[in-house]
């Protein structure tokens, strides 16, 4: 039996799917379409991608691929996804409840949205909440598997950086930087000047409240029941780059202020300046840091590992020495036999539960028990100090430019390799 004639029998192909009534299709039988290592591919799970994927090019008013390239297309990425989770499997990767919730609450914000209202906007469009909080967990799984693969084969040499700065993108490299956050109130080109002043009026309202000191995308946010504002953070841009509406007003703003409303055929438009950097000397306040590092696994639970953490930070306030706690207990290889010790950090550099944990300890003191996608750490912070960071900054920026450059190239030679190294039978 061919695969299309296999997916046919398990009610896949979208065609009769579609037009069979629901009765019929909870008495499909499921079938094994593919086998992958020590996993299988069920028939079930290969219609329900299908029917996700094609809902999402029809909602977005694209063509779709024909019946046997969307189904070929599709049990190929369910295959890759396999042999990748299971290879998280095999190292203990696991993604807590917590850090689900926290990526889902980010998924939400970016929406412009509470985690309720997107979870009320999926079952509305006919989605499972708990299929979305699944799938969500595979795909961080499945990152932190790629990243851990692909870095290690990415290999940058300062001869590389130099070239990279000597060239005209790198050169941009020196030049200043500004976050812009934006909000955009929609008004016809030819509405009536009543209906422009109101509008006016009410985002002038808004400005005053963040002017006053709330959160840009909080207001903004909290408003959208009366308008449908559309916009958002548009990330690090230069001046160059900035949108042509955009370019005369954002250099002029200083960190953290807001423009008056801006007309355009659009509508009216906020600017925010969320911050910036480069043009200039740039200081940053370093941190010196250690921690422990204790990781949940198969014989050690979440709920442990958070224990032992706990435990180790009273031994250590209670005077034990913080680097011998760390060489025996710390899960850090790289750190653990320095004594916990990460040296001097700059903001931005650890993940952001560490950082913010890093923040909001003094030094000389610990933390409480905090988690990351790594686990459970206590840390330490022993020094901070001010320090000018211009050249390291941009040769940083630099490397990462170089890194996202040659990670796309090496996720997908490593994405082959794993496949072709796989044990796969198509049923």
């Amino acid at each position: 039996m061919t695969i299309k004639s296999l997916l046919l029998a398990a009610g896949l192909a979208t065609s009769l799917l579609l037009g069979l009534p629901a009765h019929a299709q909870t008495q499909m039988l499921d079938q094994v379409v593919a086998i992958v290592d020590d996993d299988v591919i069920m028939a079930s799970e290969l219609r329900e991608r299908v029917q996700g994927i094609t809902q999402t090019l029809q909602s977005r008013g694209m063509e779709l691929p024909s019946e046997d390239v969307l189904i070929r297309e599709t049990l190929d990425r369910l295959i890759i996804e396999s042999i990748q989770l299971q290879m998280g499997n095999r190292v203990g990767a696991r993604i807590s409840d917590a850090q689900l919730n926290a990526a889902l609450e980010r998924i939400a914000a970016q929406n412009r949205m509470s985690l309720e209202q997107f979870r009320t906007m999926l079952e509305q469009e006919g989605q499972s909440y708990a299929a979305m909080r699944e799938q969500i967990r595979r795909e961080m799984i499945i990152q932190r598997v790629q990243s851990g693969n692909v870095n290690q084969r990415i290999q940058i040499s300062e001869q590389e950086v130099n070239n990279f700065l000597a060239s005209a993108e790198g050169q941009k490299l020196s030049q200043p930087e500004y976050r812009i956050q934006h909000a955009l109130l929609p008004l016809a080109p030819d509405a009536p000047e009543s209906e422009v002043e109101t509008a006016r009026t009410y985002l002038e309202g808004l400005l005053r409240r963040i002017r006053g000191g709330e959160a840009f995308d909080q207001v903004i946010s909290a408003s959208t029941d009366r308008y449908p504002f559309s916009g958002g953070d548009l990330g690090w841009l230069k001046a160059d780059d900035l949108p042509s509406l955009f370019s005369d007003v954002a250099p002029d703003l200083e960190a953290g202020a807001t423009s008056d409303p801006i007309r355009s055929p659009s509508g009216l438009h906020l600017v925010h300046m969320a911050d910036m950097r480069g043009g200039g000397g740039q200081m940053v306040e370093q941190t010196r840091v250690r921690h422990i590092l204790v990781r949940p696994s198969e014989i050690m639970t979440d709920e442990q590992a958070r224990d032992l953490v706990a435990s180790l930070k009273e031994r250590a306030e209670a005077g034990e020495d913080f680097a011998d706690l760390a060489r025996e207990f710390s899960e850090d290889i790289g750190s653990a036999a320095e004594g916990g010790d990460l040296g001097w950090t700059n903001p931005g550099q650890m993940v952001p539960e560490f950082e913010a944990a890093m923040a909001e300890t003094p030094v000389g003191e610990l933390s409480d028990p905090v988690q990351s996608q790594f686990g459970w750490h206590v840390l330490e912070v022993t020094d901070r100090r001010e320090q000018d960071m211009t050249r390291e900054a941009i040769r940083a920026r630099a490397t990462e430019a170089l890194h996202q450059r040659k990670y796309e190239e090496e996720l997908d030679a490593w994405l082959r390799k794993i496949r072709d190294e796989a044990y796969v039978d198509i049923k």
